[in-house]
Parts: C-alpha cells; structure tokens; sequence
C-alpha cells in the first residue's frame, strides 16, 4: 500500500492532449490543487472541485476533497512544468509534478 501521504508517482511526464487520472488509494481525503504560480501561463488553472484559482481551492477546502476509492483528472493541453500539492498534507510533503511534452 502506498504511503497516504505521497503522490505516485511523485513526476509524471506525458504528451500534451493526455489526460492524468489521480486516485485515492488511501483510507483518508485528499485534494489535488495546482500551485497557482507553477502552471505556465497560457495553461487552464486545475484543482479537484473545479476551482479556478488556488486562493478558491484553499478557501473551499472541503469541495475539493477526494474520499478514498474516488479520483480527480485533468486533461493537459500545453506544454510545460505543472507543480501541485494536497492542501492538508502540503506540510508533509505531498506534493508532485507533471511535465507536459
């Protein structure tokens, strides 16, 4: 069973127009929420609960949950270096990347 505190992998790469799937394969919620200022510009903003912006993601913390055994996808469209992180388990090192070819 992987570490409830961890993406993995922690770096994915892909070619753009792919879509990356995260599951919860843990026994406790997590989010998904892209660090506002590591998504390239021309790139569409993505957090579990469909947020627009990381200030709503983290003010509305509990809409962008995923409960165990749920998962959240987002479809990449352009190229480049893409850091998210789980908002309750941010100071524990739950965080990743994806690169987008």
């Amino acid at each position: 069973m992987p570490d409830s505190h961890t993406f993995a992998p922690k770096t994915v790469t892909i070619e753009s127009g792919e879509t990356v799937i995260w599951t919860n394969e843990s026994d406790i919620q997590h989010t998904v929420t892209a660090y506002g200022d590591e998504v390239p510009n021309d790139a569409a903003y993505f957090a579990s609960g469909g947020f627009g912006s990381e200030r709503a993601a983290r003010n509305r913390i509990s809409e962008g949950l995923i409960a165990p055994g749920e998962a959240y996808e987002h479809q990449f469209d352009r190229p480049g270096t893409y850091g998210y992180y789980c908002i309750p388990h941010e100071s524990s090192g739950m965080v990743g990347t994806v690169r987008v070819e």
